[in-house]
């Protein structure tokens, strides 16, 4: 599928608000994946349950924290936003909105240690074992800007591009909470703009995106092979449910 067919059909088919195009798929699937990966409870069911009624009925014995679903329903309105904002260039300003999105009335947002709507103020580390260490909170706005500054520099941008400019967010860790989502998300969104095929990252991969963006500095291929897989993955997809739409098969 050509990308400016397939950005258009996400615009139009929000606005539509039909069950079963792309836009319904790629919120509920992103929403769905990406907060699973960072440890969200709700099932795929009760994602999609949540998007199309904004409620869903738990389980009897099913404990939901409820950040869970306020975040949810905030990855609905960040992919929204995404959408909104493709004609502009990717701005500091804009991934601090991204992240405020996210955590608009979360627990976090009251806590005045996440700082929600600016950068982090305290210094966080990625994982548990083997743990990476990130930017110190006072290097945290030169070292976004230096790298909006290096992607801003590259004419005609890749996937490949794109990942190197995911790692090294993530590498900075800019905010108290929601890095690999706010990441993911601009990865959606960059490629889009860029008419690459862009691509959910799915939980059941979760274990070789981690793995990737870990090796990263010394196997760079490892995280582009998942991350290709998942835009094979994407597109299979939305071909799929084009060709649907368009022949009736």
């Amino acid at each position: 599928m050509e990308i400016a067919r397939l950005k258009e059909e996400l615009i139009q088919q929000r606005k539509s608000k039909f069950k079963g195009n792309i836009y319904h798929y790629s919120q509920v699937n992103f929403a769905y994946n990406s907060n699973k990966i960072e440890g969200g409870r709700l099932s795929e069911d009760e994602t999609e349950e949540i998007f199309e009624t904004d409620s869903f009925i738990p389980k009897s014995d099913e404990t939901i924290k409820l950040d869970d679903l306020i975040e949810m329903k905030n990855h609905f309105r960040l992919f929204d936003y995404t959408l909104d904002t493709l004609n502009d260039d990717l701005s500091k300003e804009m991934v601090i909105n991204m992240n405020k999105i996210l955590k608009r009335n979360t627990t976090d947002e009251e806590n005045p240690r996440y700082n929600v709507g600016g950068f982090k103020i305290i210094p966080n580390k990625i994982g548990l074992i083997n743990v990476i260490d990130t930017s110190a909170p006072e290097d945290v706005e030169k070292d976004i800007g230096n790298l909006l500054l290096e992607y801003k520099k590259i004419k005609n941008v890749t996937i490949e591009d794109i990942i190197d400019f995911h790692y090294k967010f993530e590498l900075i860790h800019p905010f108290g909470d929601g890095n690999g989502r706010v990441g993911r998300m601009i990865m959606f969104r960059e490629c889009l703009r860029n008419n690459i095929m862009p691509f959910i990252v799915l939980d059941n991969d979760k274990p070789f995106y981690m793995r990737g963006l870990k090796n990263y500095k010394n196997d760079k291929l490892f995280l582009i092979d998942t991350i290709k897989h998942e835009q094979d993955l994407y597109e299979d997809i939305v071909n799929e449910m084009l060709d649907f739409y368009l022949n009736g098969k």
